[in-house]
């Protein structure tokens, strides 16, 4: 950030540099007319002098600081105190068998309205971990890499290899499952998924006949794309036969999507809704690979 500051006089600090080296040289050279008195004053009033105004800063010193203090945080759903959503958390912790493992990317950290949180808030803690980063191995990484290899931990991602969780012929009651879900974007998610080994160690699952968001306060690429937080509730109404779990685990976050449409959020529908009925806005890419995905988006097909 570039400041600009005037002082009371017209010198810049390189020309008061300048004159004080000039004043020096004289006292110098006329050493012989001066009194030492004389010679230690010029000295000390061209210091004080350069002092007081190089840079400004005699004067900025001054001036009050502002303090941006934060805002009191709800320690439980990691909102601001004043728009705190835990009155649409469930009074206690639900009781589940099933463990969540939540790989989130770096950028969704700072993310104001994020979804793991109010996931996490909802589960016990040993039923919600959160492991934070772009690159997972063995070494760094031991307890995921434990659970990666478990015979009994599944990946929700989709694609051409995943089985429908719903069509699955397991009875998930008999053993404590494991659920390993990537919070991201699309873009990230994908990105995350190919570049880790371990990700492609347990078996891959998604979900079919998921509802439509709700969470319509961020864009996605398709009707059928879901947040962090809906993709648990749904996966654990299925795993843990209780479709009450999916009703409490989405409460929080349709106050949230309500909260902020009542202060002036837009609702944002997806990528495909906004092709399909010709109000996308954007430029339209001219990567051949991205045309042929939003062509893909406009016709229904899976992508």
């Amino acid at each position: 950030m570039t400041c600009e500051w005037r002082a009371g006089v017209s010198l810049t600090p390189g020309d008061m540099d300048t004159q004080c080296g000039d004043l020096s040289a004289l006292s110098i050279s006329d050493k012989s007319s001066e009194t030492p008195a004389e010679s230690t004053y010029n000295a000390s009033t061209c210091r004080g002098e350069h002092e007081d105004n190089a840079g400004g800063f005699g004067e900025l010193s001054q001036l009050p600081i502002e303090i941006n203090e934060r805002r009191p945080t709800c320690l439980r759903c990691g909102r601001p105190q004043k728009v705190c959503l835990c009155p649409f958390l469930p009074a206690c912790h639900l009781e589940v068998s099933t463990s969540l493992y939540i790989v989130q990317h770096p950028a969704e950290e700072s993310r104001v309205l994020r979804t793991v949180p109010l996931l996490a808030a909802c589960l016990p803690p040993e039923k919600c971990k959160v492991f934070v980063g772009r690159r997972f191995n063995e070494e760094r990484n031991p307890e995921l890499a434990a659970v990666c290899q478990d015979l009994r931990t599944l990946i929700l991602y989709p694609g051409p290899d995943a089985e429908n969780l719903e069509d699955m012929n397991m009875d998930f009651s008999a053993a404590p499952y494991n659920v390993i879900i990537i919070d991201g974007t699309w873009s990230q998610a994908k990105d995350m998924f190919h570049r880790n080994a371990l990700f492609r160690l347990p078996k891959q699952v998604q979900l079919n006949s998921s509802p439509s968001s709700q969470y319509v306060i961020r864009t996605q690429p398709t009707n059928m794309c879901l947040s962090t937080l809906e993709c648990a509730a749904v996966t654990l109404a299925i795993m843990e036969k209780n479709k009450a779990i999916e009703e409490l685990l989405l409460r929080p976050l349709k106050a949230l999507c309500s909260f902020q449409l009542q202060h002036g959020a837009q609702v944002h529908h997806s990528k495909e809704h906004l092709l399909r009925n010709g109000m996308y806005d954007k430029p339209m890419p001219k990567n051949k690979r991205k045309i042929k995905r939003m062509e893909r988006l406009v016709s229904n097909q899976n992508i």
